[in-house]
């Protein structure tokens, strides 16, 4: 196959989505056309044995598990007096309460796996607190919006767990691989926070001034999450039990706090239910027509004609690496970070293998791009939410000005992984016994 009938391929999917095609359908429109017009129905009747040998499995159980235990925790009040215990011990730091931001998103971004879940979370839990105090519009909903990013690099990520699925990776490689990038890139952003808005919430007296012994009773809030983490990250690292296993044991633990809180029944059971169903579902249409088209691409040899035409340049690690960085920019401001991701993966896999670039690494790489994708206009997903839930009916431009030092800061935050990549795969290697 032609490089050409590829690229043909690829821009008749974006061109089908900037129509408002559904991502899915565009996906397996050229997917499955391409493949039967190469092959006829053999390769389309093959498609229904892959997707049933790739879903058939209990790994994929822990995408819904995943997702219904962000839900019992959004719902189950857990988020609300996390942010709450946060806001008291970092408002005394110079920006205050968006430090507070960034600390209780990644904080939920270890137990939920969704950036939108997590910005819509935090969003709402610190609006109120944010506009009460006088912070300014912009740094505010910035930090929203860049902060609820974290959910999908700070294990357990919904997107890591696809990606593995694509790439063929471990799971638990990957969940690892995200650790120190994410508290990493949590630190940046609450450094820029200090440098540029360290003036911000000076009206916020009576968070700082609140006695200790009231901080120290309103810290037991922290608990939940950290044990929910802990457990769940110990238990797969451990060799107790598998990502979806894990899973599992989180979802009962947060039923056990949601409890002990007094928030539990059966409408809230319900409703929790049928989010993380709803979820799942988008999330698993678009695994499945990723799948697909990964079927379509290895018979027809497209990857192999990709690979060889970026072979022909010539390039080394590095440059290959940043010439991704620009293109995977570019492709994220008119496309969201999923069907990004699925899109391109399956492509870009042959290629950086040759380039004798780890997958674990490229996972990682790929989720931080998904990530700037997250909150950059127009189609950045974030930036809608966290703009969906402010209550002032300030202009769409607040979030956008607000998010776009913290696109800066992730490009600079990937190239320094792009020249030290022991940063992601550090803690990898030591569990894997390979350090």
């Amino acid at each position: 196959m032609s490089i050409a009938i590829v690229g043909l391929g690829f821009g008749a999917m974006l061109l089908l989505m900037f129509l408002s095609v559904p991502i899915a359908v565009a996906i397996i429109a050229v997917g499955g056309f391409g493949g039967w017009m190469m092959y006829g129905m053999p390769l389309v009747d093959m498609m229904g044995g892959v997707i049933w040998s790739s879903l058939n499995s209990h790994s994929m159980l822990a995408i819904p598990l995943f997702m219904l235990l962000g839900e019992l925790l959004l719902r189950g009040g857990i988020a609300d007096r996390m942010y709450d215990a946060m806001a008291v011990w970092l408002s005394r730091l110079p920006g205050g309460l968006l430090h507070s931001n960034i600390a209780t998103c990644t904080l939920f971004s270890a137990t939920s796996g969704s950036s939108v879940a997590t910005a819509a979370t935090v969003g709402t839990i610190a609006l109120p607190a944010l506009q009460q105090y006088r912070y300014p519009v912009g740094p505010s909903l910035g930090s929203l919006a860049a902060g609820g990013t974290l959910g999908i690099l700070i294990p357990p990520s919904i997107n890591l767990q696809v990606y593995g699925s694509i790439a063929n990776a471990s799971v638990g490689q990957l969940f690892a691989a995200g650790i120190v990038p994410g508290i990493m890139l949590a630190l940046l952003f609450s450094t820029y926070i200090a440098i540029f808005h360290g003036n911000a919430g000076e009206e916020a007296t009576e968070l700082v001034q609140m006695p200790l012994r009231q901080k120290l009773a309103l810290s037991k809030h922290l608990i939940p999450p950290f044990v929910i983490f802990g457990v769940v990250l110990g238990s797969i690292y451990g060799g107790l039990a598998t990502p979806t296993e894990s899973a599992a044991i989180g979802v009962m633990i947060s039923l056990g706090f949601v409890a002990l809180g007094g928030q539990l029944s059966w409408d809230l059971l319900a409703n929790c239910a049928y989010q993380a169903a709803r979820t799942s579902g988008m999330v698993m249409i678009v695994l499945v027509v990723a799948l697909l088209l990964n079927v379509t691409i290895s018979m027809t040899g497209a990857a192999q004609a990709v690979t060889s035409w970026i072979a022909a340049f010539d390039l080394d690690r590095l440059t290959l690496l940043l010439v991704l960085l620009v293109f995977y920019v570019i492709l994220g401001t008119f496309m969201d970070a999923m069907s990004m991701m699925v899109l391109t993966v399956p492509i870009m896999m042959p290629v950086i293998l040759v380039a004798g670039i780890d997958p674990i690494w490229f996972g990682i790489f790929v989720v931080i791009m998904c990530e700037i994708a997250l909150i950059t206009p127009p189609v950045g997903m974030n930036l809608f939410v966290v703009h969906g839930v402010r209550t002032d009916g300030g202009s769409y431009g607040d979030v956008i000005r607000g998010a776009f030092p913290y696109v800066i800061v992730m490009m600079g935050f990937t190239i320094a992984l792009i020249i030290w990549p022991e940063l992601v795969m550090w803690l990898p290697n030591i569990l894997a016994g390979r350090g």
